[in-house]
């Protein structure tokens, strides 16, 4: 199974938050982002200090202090955020470049569940913080709806 952790969760929750915030507004402190997330603020805080050593936010010190993002939000791919938090993608153990398993020189699917990861990483690019944050929010009423709508097509 194919399963982002709940850093990577949060972390894109909080940059599609941050997305959303006006052009060259004022930072946002881990405590507003965690609060409007509903998400434990130890939790936020080390997700967004993750974001910061990578370079996706930039984080400022001071009573006005915070976090903004490192760039724009067009040039921030799914895939830059999750690897910031969980890592390079794999699918298998002998999808990193350590060829540390045992089957390694006689596995005969190595190759296609590379090509799959490759593809994963490629499909996640394609998708900008930008374009997530300019997705219209849902709300529980407009869910259920749309779930009707599709159970009785």
């Amino acid at each position: 199974m194919l399963r982002l952790s709940k850093k990577a969760d949060y972390a894109l929750i909080a940059m599609k938050h941050l997305a959303r915030k006006r052009s060259g507004a004022a930072s946002t402190s881990a405590r507003d982002i965690a609060e409007h997330c509903d998400i434990p603020i130890e939790l936020m805080a080390k997700v967004l200090q993750r974001l910061v050593r990578t370079g996706l936010l930039v984080s400022t010190q001071g009573t006005r202090g915070g976090y903004t993002l490192g760039r724009l939000s067009s040039s921030i791919s799914m895939a830059d955020v999750i690897q910031a938090i969980d890592g390079p993608f794999t699918v298998t153990a002998c999808s990193t470049d350590k060829h540390d398993c045992e089957q390694y020189g006689k596995c005969s699917v190595r190759d296609s569940l590379w090509q799959i990861r490759e593809r994963i990483v490629e499909a996640l690019d394609t998708v900008s913080l930008a374009e997530m944050a300019a997705e219209r929010e849902l709300t529980a009423p407009t869910a259920v709806a749309v779930v009707r709508r599709a159970s009785v097509q």
